[in-house]
């Protein structure tokens, strides 16, 4: 047995395709030519992530505006006004608003699946946003004749079906990306909207079978975008006890760029779910610096003080690009540190007796 490792999902598009957005959103290339830029940019990135050992790949996201958005991607009923996201560097990012129902998902998940493991030859993850993220669409003042009771239905059933459609398809495991928990604590310090999101998010997961949820984990990380967070001043000893309610067979957990790792794997051993393997990040994408081989496996031996090692695997503690336009870490850089944890996971399970 050894430490399991996976990636988290998004890498930065290459110039050729970055290229190819641009000219198809211009009108200068069709829907075909940007289909087979696209195909060209998963098969491209699957190929490397299996030269680098990586027992699990990812399509890196290559065909998604955002991890957040692409179930809404040409939508008719939204207007672009929709919550803002602050982050630390000043900049931000906009959801758009529902102005409409019923609500459905214009784009599902195993799309992108399906083209992903036409080019694999190990097993494929495949990320999905987390309903909760979704739910911020609806506007605070409502619809007229579309009750926010009635989009939360529509929304569970459209979720539940984007990650059943990916267990079907044959998803080594279906990662709900939740990187709003830690933001909901940050507009919401008392709480309740935190509950709100995990609640939501069990009603979908609650739908599975025990069998099912095992190949269902959860990720949460402060946002990662343009080199910077949305939420990493949270404590993280505010999130992890309701993140351990959810209902999921894994989680995928930010630690990397913990000022106080230990700290925060001290909070994860006093609130470990009695099911559900923790993968730590291992890897910072917001660092420019490639970590080495030894200081993953550094890291992972600290994980290991604290967590059962049965128990334990690493991630990247975030994707590397999880907007399209995300530029600021190289394509090269992402894959040098998916190589550095990739081979430091393999020391310390090494080092651990594996």
């Amino acid at each position: 047995m050894n430490i399991p490792t996976e990636p988290i999902g998004s890498i930065p598009r290459s110039p050729e395709l970055l290229a190819a957005l641009q000219a198809h959103a211009q009108g200068h290339i069709d829907d075909a030519e940007l289909a087979a830029s696209t195909n060209q940019a998963v098969a491209d990135t699957i190929s490397r992530l299996e030269e680098l050992g990586s027992p699990v790949v990812t399509d890196g996201e290559q065909s998604k505006p955002s991890f957040a958005t692409y179930p809404i991607a040409g939508l008719p009923a939204l207007d672009p006004d929709g919550v803002v996201i602050p982050f630390a560097d000043g900049h931000t990012r906009q959801l758009p608003r529902l102005t409409g129902g019923p609500f459905r998902y214009a784009v599902r998940a195993a799309r992108y699946l399906e083209t992903a493991r036409r080019h694999a030859s190990v097993p494929v993850k495949q990320a999905v946003i987390a309903p909760s993220a979704l739910s911020l669409l609806y506007p605070a003042d409502g619809i007229d004749g579309y009750s926010r009771e009635a989009f939360l239905g529509d929304l569970t059933d459209q979720a539940e079906a984007d990650i059943r459609g990916c267990l079907d398809g044959g998803a080594h495991m279906v990662q709900l990306d939740f990187t709003e928990g830690r933001l909901a604590l940050k507009l919401d310090p008392s709480g309740s909207v935190l509950d709100d999101f995990v609640a939501l998010n069990n009603q979908v997961l609650e739908r599975f079978s025990e069998t099912e949820r095992a190949r269902i984990g959860v990720h949460t990380c402060p946002g990662g975008d343009q080199d910077s967070t949305h939420s990493a001043d949270v404590d993280y000893a505010g999130l992890l006890p309701r993140l351990f309610q959810l209902k999921a067979g894994a989680f995928y957990l930010q630690l990397a760029s913990e000022p106080e790792p230990e700290k925060v794997l001290a909070v994860i051993a006093d609130h470990l779910p009695a099911d559900g393997r923790i993968f730590v990040g291992v890897i910072d994408p917001v660092d420019p610096v490639v970590e080495t081989p030894e200081q993953v496996r550094a890291r992972v031996l600290a994980a290991a003080r604290h967590l059962p090692v049965d128990r334990l695997g690493t991630c990247d503690d975030c994707g590397f690009s999880p907007f399209a336009d995300d530029t600021s870490t190289s394509r090269e850089i992402a894959f040098a540190k998916i190589r550095a944890r990739v081979e430091g996971t393999a020391l310390a399970a090494r080092d651990l007796g594996f």
